[in-house]
């Protein structure tokens, strides 16, 4: 697959990353060469990678814990003490090897250390290979609310090896579907209708849809890297997705959901808003809904639930001026930004969303 060209960093794949990897740390003169794992990637996807390096220089492995529980200020400190110990300095390489989790935390790690380190990141899940590895947004959660704190900062390079999605579970590789199903709800959508009627997620069949989806982000962030218009449209599915991730990720009686399990509910949830608001046909919201209730099937939500979730919306991102704004559809393939809705209206949303 053809490398991607991105504003100053270029995202790999496959064979062609370890050929630019090897010649890129020849090349370059870093005092010292880090590598970020989690408890999982250690084991699975740390020797494959090491064994296709052939630059002849000592790696310092530093590991966290794995999950979303573990992305916080808190690891944080832990991995800069770390680096400080192994005596990192200004002119060290830190490589993100893992999931979303991983790639932004390591990003944001090596943003803010000495005031800046250079990194590289290669994402082994599938949600990190179509979206959080690229783009350049870094962070952490803070508590349970997603990615409250971060910056944009881009990488060295991307490398994606999509190899490591064989040590994927399949409820991992459809956490990473919702992405690439956003991508072509927002932009595409020929890209949506073939993805949606893929069969079985066949690592043979995906290859070339996961560049697909690459591109397709790409081109977004290159024309507004610091999202103060387009690249917003990322974020469709995400006001509410992530305020249910994240209201499951701190309750103690709820079984905590995947990024992308709690993106597709605020997908089929926001598809709703866009009929109301936008102008999405009934007929699009039909098929966006069934898409995502057959791949995922449906999350019940409570009366309670729903009041907490909403609660949670006034800490998304995109808010300003105490206005919660969404990105929705106008069509499949074609979207809106900063759009404000009410929260009577995401009630109803709900209850679309159960009935």
């Amino acid at each position: 697959m053809k490398s991607i060209e991105s504003g100053g960093y270029s995202i790999h794949f496959n064979e062609q990353c370890y050929v630019e990897l090897n010649s890129f740390l020849e090349h370059s003169n870093f005092s010292k060469i880090f590598i970020l794992v989690d408890t999982n990637t250690h084991n699975y996807c740390l020797p494959e990678f090491m064994s296709n390096i052939s630059y002849s220089s000592e790696f310092e492995i530093i590991e966290m814990e794995a999950g979303e529980l573990h992305k916080n200020l808190d690891t944080c400190t832990q991995v800069w003490h770390a680096l400080s110990e192994l005596e990192a300095d200004r002119k060290s390489l830190l490589i993100n090897l893992g999931g979303g989790v991983v790639t932004d935390l390591g990003g944001f790690i090596a943003s803010a250390f000495k005031r800046g380190i250079s990194f590289i990141n290669v994402p082994t899940s599938l949600l990190a290979m179509v979206d959080a590895s690229v783009g350049g947004k870094t962070g952490v959660d803070l508590g349970s609310l997603k990615n409250q704190v971060g910056v944009i900062n881009f990488s060295e390079m991307v490398l994606i090896d999509t190899s490591f999605l064989k040590t994927l579970s399949k409820s991992e590789m459809r956490s990473g579907m919702a992405e690439m199903l956003k991508h072509g709800l927002i932009k595409d959508a020929n890209y949506w209708k073939r993805l949606s009627h893929l069969s079985e997620l066949k690592i043979s069949d995906l290859e070339s849809l996961i560049h697909e989806s690459v591109v397709i982000k790409n081109e977004v962030v290159k024309r507004d890297p610091n999202e103060l218009g387009e690249r917003k449209q990322l974020n469709f599915g995400h006001t509410i997705g992530h305020a249910i991730e994240s209201y499951y990720l701190e309750s103690e009686t709820k079984t905590t959901l995947l990024h992308g399990e709690a993106i597709a509910a605020g997908m089929v949830m926001e598809a709703y808003l866009s009929t109301k608001t936008c102008g999405l046909s009934d007929r699009e919201l039909f098929q966006i809904k069934k898409v995502f209730i057959d791949l995922y099937g449906p999350v019940e939500f409570n009366e309670n639930d729903k009041s907490s979730i909403i609660e949670l919306l006034k800490y998304d991102k995109k808010n300003s001026h105490g206005d919660i704004k969404y990105a929705l559809l106008e069509s499949i393939g074609k979207s809106n930004i900063d759009v404000i809705v009410d929260n009577d209206m995401i009630y109803k949303a709900f209850d679309y969303y159960a009935s």
